[in-house]
């Protein structure tokens, strides 16, 4: 390591020893985290609300299955018995072996869905999405991979994925596309499991118009979106026992129809049954497949919705309960059918015995109800994972149970699921085009998870490649078949989940591009340490009391907007924090492993970086954040002075110079120079500044005892600085990467949720600091006259100014042109924005508004000089 090292001078030497990632603060934190078992009692009842969230969308295929594979009528009832036998093996193959029993297995330490199993293989191979995780995140006790022996078959396919960026960024759409397809789902299922359910109507009132339908869905549909504020466990135990009754419901029926109507159709049993079907219909029996594919939605929310219930608890209920149950259902319809083939349509209200049809139709339109909140529920846990994994805008998500944290509530995409799913009702008007549209999005679903699948095993399971290719071979066989069937239906309502995924996908695409290359820029600009420690303790600025903690991406390194920071005010803090928030592709970060602590530089420079890690299924909006990263300093401290010897003031690390480094430039040099920046601050503080005390007993040479120091600087006030990169193309740019950066995810930027908001930082006092010389800037015509050591600004006076940023709220409507006005560059910025800029004097900023083309503002001003 010495000698790759040598010839690069002292200042880069000084760069690697105080700018490294945090190993030996992350090998000295506790690994005792276990994961809290269920027990029995708890079992059985998560089993039995899993009915009610889970199961609710596999439950209700009876209701149209048999009318969308014959919606021309049936010919021959024994086609009846070979669709009757399809039906059968496809719950046995896809929902009870594959996923049940296989797919679910895989699961991110009990949480299911695309990116959980993208998270196992970002642990597992260097695939990642988060540009700024380093190898101390693999030290996390929930940050678990299965160890690769060298030579193996997991070791080449672990070098294949590997190798090259595009093998990458294939995984990533494929990830993506499975993402978009359970978002469809989510609208899709609503639309067809209610429009089904209120059709039962039609059958006991011929006479009843279509429209009149729709509208009864519609009512129904947007009081089960409205209900989704409550949240998973309060909707679980409502609707638990109505899918429960409903399951027990359609078993009987079917029993009853079996036994009154056609015993023999329990030959279906027989799979030849399927060969002998598709020999007598040819072309029609493979066109028919779209229909049959419908008996097997519902089966991606299953593995989606691990999240909120454990894996015994879904086998269990599945096992127990939905299996044997469907099974009876689709039975005793065929066994109806068989008498009664030309009432295939409706054919499961026509099933059943007139005696319960309006007990039955209640129970099928509140179970519809249920069904669509099983892919709902699966939609706002896909959602969360891949915000948190970098590849969507940042939404509001609520955690509606303190005691299972997975269980959340998105709203901004329950409104706009609610809102396509009405439209997609409204609309398409029938079962039979919503089918082909939900078949589509279903068979997507599962192929992508079949193709993930496939690393999962080898790099995971270390499983050998011939039962990988067995298991590969039998999914792929039958979901391409399926996939074959509704693909051609795409101009009869399949195009529906095709344009839905298409326009998420590209929402999410160009978010996670544009956050890795807003990224790769800080990495590029950053400031180097020793710069900063050249600077000396005071950082050639005025240190004033009390505590500044500078938001960063950063790892390791600090933030360019900390240089435009301490190059445009004239003061920083007297102890100033480094704070990078971190997301892993883990399922959670234990609280006791959260936060590492080091220091930057000798003590008398008071300068620390902390790191705060979450999983995808953790909680960022932490009421006592800013209090959890203050005592995490307090500990560090305490800790750093009980070490023999290793914090001497003139230590700038406790790192040798042989230990190994980390480099963080390894980025992509080919799109370097794409993109240039205007950089700005926020400035956020929990205590008015003007109530901070005089700096002068803080800047003393002998602070005594630095917990007692640190204890005064909190106590003066906590200053949160929010750094905000906006990326822009160059003139010289692909016009893609111009329309991607520029508007797209400019505007998703405008429009996502806030750092400020995520982190629960108080925002009563808004500075943004930027770079002005990037923008092209009109002029804003600013009247100034000195007055004694403060400024007086178009006409009011602010006395005298202390070197702390503090409000006036003092308007200045039409400009005093009796004084002298001065010209100065400011950014056309939107309403209610804050602008700053420096002069040789003094730094003025404001909050602009517009109105009737003129300008207000509220000024904030420092004296630099008397």
């Amino acid at each position: 390591m010495k000698n790759e090292n040598k010839g690069k001078g002292g200042m880069w030497a000084l760069q690697q020893k105080i700018d490294q990632p945090m190993d030996d603060e992350a090998s000295r934190l506790k690994t005792t985290y276990t994961e809290r078992k269920c027990s029995w009692l708890l079992l059985m009842r998560l089993a039995f609300q899993s009915l009610g969230v889970v199961y609710g969308d596999l439950g209700t295929s009876p209701l149209y299955v048999f009318y969308n594979t014959f919606p021309k009528g049936v010919d021959d009832t024994e086609d009846i018995i070979g669709a009757l036998s399809l039906i059968i093996y496809s719950l046995t193959l896809v929902p009870l072996i594959k996923y049940v029993f296989i797919v679910c297995r895989a699961s991110d330490n009990g949480q299911g869905g695309t990116f959980a199993l993208y998270s196992l293989l970002c642990r597992h191979a260097k695939i990642k999405t988060i540009p700024n995780q380093h190898r101390t995140d693999e030290r996390l006790t929930t940050y678990i991979r299965t160890p690769i022996h060298e030579n193996s078959f997991a070791a080449k396919t672990k070098g294949w994925l590997e190798a090259d960026a595009l093998k990458k960024n294939t995984l990533l759409v494929l990830v993506l596309v499975g993402t978009c397809m359970v978002i469809g789902d989510g609208i899709l299922t609503p639309a067809i499991s209610v429009l089904s359910a209120s059709g039962g109507l039609k059958v006991n009132h011929p006479g009843m118009r279509n429209e009149l339908v729709v509208v009864l869905a519609v009512f129904i549909l947007v009081g089960l979106f409205c209900l989704q504020h409550h949240g998973p466990d309060k909707v679980g135990w409502l609707f638990a026992p109505v899918v429960l009754l409903w399951f027990l419901l359609i078993g009987g029926v079917g029993i009853f129809n079996i036994l009154e109507h056609d015993t023999t159709v329990l030959r279906a049993f027989s799979p030849l049954h399927i060969l002998w079907y598709f020999r007598r219909r040819g072309k029609d029996g493979w066109t028919s497949l779209g229909g049959i594919m419908l008996s097997i939605t519902g089966t991606e929310a299953l593995f989606a919705d691990l999240v909120h219930f454990p894996l015994s608890a879904i086998q269990l209920a599945f096992t127990s309960v939905v299996f044997p149950c469907l099974l009876l259902a689709y039975c005793g319809q065929a066994a109806y059918l068989m008498k009664n083939k030309e009432q295939v349509y409706d054919a499961f209200y026509h099933s059943i015995p007139e005696r319960v049809y309006w007990p039955m139709f209640i129970v099928a339109t509140l179970a519809a109800i249920v069904a669509s909140q099983a892919s709902i529920s699966a939609t706002f846990s896909i959602i969360n994972q891949a915000c948190a994994l970098g590849c969507f805008p940042r939404v509001k998500v609520v955690h509606t149970s303190k005691k299972f944290l997975g269980q959340i509530y998105v709203p901004d995409i329950n409104w706009a699921l609610m809102i396509l799913c009405i439209l997609v009702t409204t609309g398409f008007q029938n079962q039979s085009q919503i089918g082909n549209a939900y078949g589509t999005a279903v068979v997507i679903v599962m192929l992508v998870t079949t193709f993930l699948m496939i690393p999962i095993m080898i790099l995971v399971w270390n499983c050998n490649w011939f039962l990988v290719s067995i298991m590969t071979f039998l999914s792929l066989v039958v979901e391409c078949t399926y996939l074959s069937a509704v693909v051609i239906k795409v101009d009869q309502g399949a195009w529906a989940p095709l344009a839905i995924a298409a326009v998420f996908l590209l929402i999410m695409y160009v978010w996670h591009y544009g956050t890795v290359k807003r990224y790769e820029f800080e990495m590029q600009s950053k400031i180097s340490m020793a710069w900063i420690l050249n600077l000396g303790p005071s950082l050639g600025l005025v240190r004033v009391p009390g505590i500044g903690l500078v938001y960063t991406e950063l790892a390791s390194g600090v933030p360019r907007i900390f240089s435009h920071f301490i190059t445009n005010l004239p003061a920083i803090h007297s102890v100033v924090v480094f704070v990078c928030v971190k997301s892993l592709p883990v399922y959670t970060v234990p609280e006791e492993e959260r936060f590492l602590v080091r220091r930057i530089g000798p003590k008398n420079y008071h300068m620390f970086r902390c790191v705060a890690r979450y999983g995808y299924k953790d909680r960022k909006r932490d009421d006592d954040f800013e209090k959890k990263i203050l005592d995490s300093i307090f500990l560090f401290v305490k800790l750093e002075s009980l070490m023999e010897g290793s914090s001497d003031s003139d230590d700038y690390s406790l790192y040798d110079d042989d230990q190994e480094t980390i480099h963080s430039d390894d980025l992509n040099d080919d799109d370097n120079n794409t993109f240039s920046s205007i950089v700005d601050i926020t400035v956020l503080s929990n205590q008015s500044v003007s109530n901070l005390g005089t700096p002068s007993r803080y800047h003393k040479e002998d602070t005594g005892d630095e917990m007692d120091f640190v204890t005064r600087c909190r106590n003066a006030g906590v200053v949160h600085l929010l750094g905000n990169t906006i990326i822009k193309a160059r003139s010289g740019s692909g016009i893609y990467n111009k329309i991607c950066i520029n508007y797209m995810y400019a505007f998703l930027r405008k429009i996502c949720r806030q750092h400020s908001v995520i982190f629960n930082v108080p925002h009563e006092s808004l500075l943004n600091v930027g770079q002005m010389e990037c923008m092209h800037l009109p002029a804003l015509c600013v009247h100034t006259k000195r007055s004694g050591k403060g400024l007086l600004l178009g006409g009011i006076s602010t006395g005298q100014c202390s070197p702390i940023l503090s409000i006036f709220h003092h308007p200045i409507l039409p400009w005093d042109t009796s004084t002298s006005s001065t010209k100065f560059p400011t950014a056309r910025l939107s309403n209610g924005m804050w602008f700053i800029w420096k002069t040789r004097n003094y730094v003025v900023s404001g909050q602009v508004s517009t109105h009737l083309q003129s300008y207000m503002a509220i000024f904030k001003c420092i004296c630099i000089s008397g």
